[in-house]
């Protein structure tokens, strides 16, 4: 359990060294014929969306409860809406500011783990589908060039759901042997890359 929670260490101080060797490249992909697969590797080669889908899993952990099926569930929920209106053109190649909204989004979901904020379930809910609505549409703007839109859709959904699972899981152990100091400090972590990834906008 200690090798665990010292790897999880390393990986969340790393994201901000990881991310400082420039901007994360996530909406770049050549995706003329893509599929599934294009769909499963956008958000895990892209690390805006890696880093942000893996907090949402530990700021749910750390809620406890239902938010720990709610948060995630409604990341997914409203990430898919915002992709079906990026594919529909709404919103023209992409919502205002939809980059410095995702980087603020890792900025924000790291500063709520670092400050173990507690919400109504319905009101957390609420705060990580505005930031999805914007990973969504980032990953819908791309869509119309894929061969199958459906199966790229289903793969990005997919992988979102897994990181959330890796993260909420991260979270749960981490919690499970009283570790809240380290649980923050992943937090912190993660803030420093929205912070990164904001002024490499």
């Amino acid at each position: 359990m200690n090798k665990f929670l010292g790897l999880s260490l390393a990986i969340a101080l790393a994201l901000p060294a990881v991310l400082a060797a420039g901007p994360a490249e996530a909406h770049l992909l050549g995706l003329r014929g893509a599929g599934f697969v294009a769909g499963f590797g956008h958000p895990l080669l892209g690390l805006d969306h890696l880093i942000a889908m893996f907090a949402v899993g530990l700021w749910a952990a750390q809620q406890g409860g239902r938010a720990q099926w709610a948060v995630p569930f409604g990341f997914v929920v409203a990430m898919t809406a915002g992709g079906a209106l990026g594919m529909l053109g709404i919103g023209g190649s992409g919502l205002p500011y939809v980059e410095i909204g995702i980087a603020a989004s890792v900025l924000l979901l790291g500063v709520l783990v670092l400050g173990r904020a507690v919400m109504p379930v319905a009101v957390g809910t609420a705060v990580v589908a505005v930031f999805a609505l914007l990973h969504g549409h980032a990953h819908g703007t791309e869509l119309p060039l894929a061969a199958s839109p459906v199966a790229y859709a289903a793969g990005f959904v997919l992988a979102t759901s897994l990181i959330h699972a890796v993260g909420l899981f991260t979270g749960r152990v981490i919690r499970g042997v009283g570790e809240g100091a380290l649980l923050r400090l992943a937090g912190g972590a993660v803030a420093a890359s929205g912070l990164v990834l904001l002024a490499a906008v």
